[in-house]
């Protein structure tokens, strides 16, 4: 396999990625951070406001990133709407899934 080194880093708080945003700052590779009031922002270089606490909020700001590329890229015109539910980027506990269905 072919090793391609990263060109963007995204993260969710600065504040625990703190390791990968040292790192990152050595090898160049710009930062995009979901930035609360507290967040750190040293080796940041585009901080979103956001409240980068809640799992809901996450998953609403990821969706809308994730929307915006669509629509850079050229594969989502914004007069369509996205039929992607923002229930998609919830995280969810593999195990608890599991006895979900177990339960079913």
């Amino acid at each position: 396999t072919k090793y391609l080194e990263p060109r963007l880093l995204i993260v969710t708080d600065p504040r625990t990625d703190a390791q990968a945003l040292k790192e990152a700052s050595y090898a160049s590779i710009p930062v995009i951070a979901l930035c609360d009031t507290d967040s750190p922002t040293e080796h940041v270089d585009i901080a979103i406001p956001a409240n980068n606490k809640g799992k809901e909020s996450i998953a609403l700001l990821y969706w809308l990133l994730a929307r915006e590329v669509q629509y850079l890229r050229g594969t989502l015109s914004r007069s369509q709407p996205w039929d992607v539910m923002v229930d998609s980027f919830f995280w969810r506990d593999p195990e608890e899934l599991m006895r979900q269905e177990e339960m079913d």
